[in-house]
């Protein structure tokens, strides 16, 4: 973890990363907002490694028409696009396989969270850059903290707004270094009225709306805590090493249910919890004799699947197991895997209490006391 300052040493730490590694090395430069310089940082170090002779190149840049970033990107060999049509439009979309073919040191890849036009490889652009790492080719990328699937409740709370596009937290926990790029809110906002970030009217709605004072302070403490928490955790995880550890004794369970209308939001405080706590979390589906196959509908079985890839996508173990009693089930499945935290949802009676039974909290708690339960709100 480095902060934006010392540029040319964290240039030299990158190097020496890229030269031990045969595995592609992930740099990711964080920000809590668009405008901050994100961007602008990653294209200084492309030049920088550039001069000590690293073979760089730019998978993508996204400028938005920021004449500042858009002359670092001179000088800079560029990966053609593809041109993809859509709906009538002509998008250009990075081109993942003349990356490999060109097989670049280093290539940047800007906005890890976007999502790509149908028809590509990949749906997200964080999976074309697991394909370039698994090839060994050395990424940078940039991404804001509100960007990442634990934070969609947080972030959707005080600002309002939902964020589409999202990047599991595994990703940026496997980045090799991060790189916070801070700003004051002032600043940001000046940038904003100077038109650096946006056109004048889009700005000035901007400035109304998602950027006000308020919520760029939230982003921006929501940006450093989360910094701090990978610093930390990383620090344990070389101490854990350094003294032989296994691992910590915290484990994580969450609770599935077919009828669950906050599935979503149930994985993303169990990934959350067990991130905070460092362990590994799993997402277990009790199927009762009620909801075999042949007794329930093809869209109740494709949303208990799809929650359950959800988890492993959030890096989460997903399993599914058979039994009468749910509650007995989910206490059985604690104990034998030594569960310490035990996450389950809360919904209206019409939702999982009228499935589960309206005692399933109670008979957890009693019938594992030694595990905390976690209640997940329905909102």
């Amino acid at each position: 973890m480095t902060t934006a300052n010392d540029s040319n040493g964290r240039a030299e730490q990158f190097l020496a990363l890229i030269r031990r590694q045969q595995r592609g090395r992930l740099k990711v430069y964080l920000g809590f907002a668009p405008g901050v310089g994100k961007t602008y940082e990653m294209l200084q170090e492309a030049h920088r490694l550039k001069k000590q002779g690293v073979d760089v190149a730019v998978g993508v840049v996204e400028t938005h028409g920021r004449a500042d970033t858009a002359a670092l990107v001179e000088g800079l060999e560029q990966v053609p696009r593809r041109k993809v049509e859509y709906r009538g439009i002509v998008l250009e979309e990075m081109d993942v396989h003349a990356i490999l073919a060109r097989r670049p040191t280093v290539v940047l890849v800007d906005e890890l969270a976007h999502t790509n036009a149908p028809g590509g490889k990949h749906a997200k652009r964080y999976e074309d850059v697991e394909e370039l790492l698994r090839a060994g080719i050395n990424v940078l990328s940039t991404l804001n903290v509100q960007h990442l699937e634990s934070l969609y409740d947080a972030v959707e709370r005080f600002t309002g707004t939902r964020q589409k596009e999202r990047v599991p937290d595994a990703v940026l926990q496997q980045a090799d270094q991060v790189v916070n790029v801070d700003l004051p809110a002032e600043d940001l906002q000046e940038r904003l009225r100077q038109g650096k970030v946006y056109p004048p009217d889009r700005a000035a709605r901007a400035l109304e709306g998602y950027f006000t004072s308020d919520n760029l302070e939230q982003l921006r403490e929501l940006a450093l805590e989360h910094l701090a928490h990978l610093l930390d955790r990383r620090r344990q995880e070389r101490q854990a090493g350094a003294a032989g550890e296994a691992g910590g004794s915290e484990r994580v369970m969450v609770c599935v249910s077919s009828r669950s209308p906050n599935a979503p939001r149930l994985l993303r405080a169990g990934a959350r919890l067990a991130d905070r706590l460092g362990a590994p979390w799993y997402a277990v589906y009790i199927q009762t004799p009620a909801e075999v196959a042949e007794k329930v509908d093809a869209a109740t079985q494709r949303r208990v699947a799809d929650t359950l890839e959800q988890a492993r996508k959030a890096n989460g173990f997903p399993l599914q197991f058979r039994g009468p009693d749910v509650a007995a089930a989910i206490a059985g499945f604690a104990r034998e895997y030594g569960i310490t935290h035990i996450v389950v949802g809360r919904s209206q009676p019409a939702g999982w209490r009228a499935w589960f039974g309206p005692s399933l909290l109670d008979r957890i708690v009693r019938a594992v006391p030694e595990a905390t339960v976690v209640v997940v709100g329905a909102s």
